[in-house]
């Protein structure tokens, strides 16, 4: 359940972009609308409008998300704070010059910035971030609990790298489609080789008298 909350926004990110590609004229009027005083020139073209109005959609969804939460009294993360702060700075930039490629390189730079505290948290503040979320259930050697970590510092960094990779090579139409279901796909993939690799090194039941 909550890799699918962790993907809402990039889901409505995708359905909004594609929305707007179909209706190219209704999507700049409404923009140019709603949006105008947000954009260099105050009118947002046809050619222009799906991305701008995906960014300004995915602003807000990632606002619902930690709105949610407030209001549900349940913790916010860090991940989350930060993926708002780029998709506003970023986002922002996107919207204000017309160019996807701000928005294209926050979402890799959210993935190195989740990657690189990983591996602080854990080298110079002796804290394991997989640690801290499964630990309470899972009683892994804790060499084990360090090979998972690092193994996602890398997974986030590679991911960076390859957003970045296939935005530049590609169409934007093929990136947007990475962003939900490629990203999505790999990740659901490498959790579910991280059960496998729980399931190898988790400690057996105390048998019971």
């Amino acid at each position: 359940m909550k890799l699918f909350f962790d993907f809402f926004p990039v889901a409505l990110f995708y359905a909004a972009f594609q929305f707007a590609r179909a209706n190219k004229e209704l999507a700049a009027d409404k923009a140019t609308q709603w949006f105008g005083f947000m954009v260099s020139g105050g009118v947002v073209g046809p050619g222009e409008a799906p991305t701008v109005l995906a960014t300004v959609v995915v602003v807000l969804a990632i606002a619902l998300q930690i709105l949610w939460l407030a209001l549900r009294r349940q913790p916010i993360t860090k991940v989350l704070w930060i993926s708002l702060a780029a998709a506003i700075v970023f986002g922002g930039a996107t919207v204000w010059f017309h160019d996807p490629a701000f928005i294209k390189w926050k979402f890799s730079i959210v993935y190195w910035l989740m990657g690189v505290s990983f591996w602080i948290s854990a080298r110079f503040f002796r804290k394991n971030p997989i640690q801290a979320l499964l630990g309470e259930n899972i009683s892994l050697p804790a060499q084990a609990w360090s090979r998972l970590n690092m193994a996602w510092v890398v997974f986030f960094l590679a991911m960076g790298v390859l957003n970045l990779f296939i935005a530049y090579h590609f169409s934007e139409n093929v990136w947007f489609n990475f962003k939900l279901f490629g990203s999505f796909g790999l990740t659901l993939v490498f959790a579910l080789a991280q059960g496998f690799y729980l399931t190898r090194h988790m400690k057996p039941d105390e048998p019971r008298a």
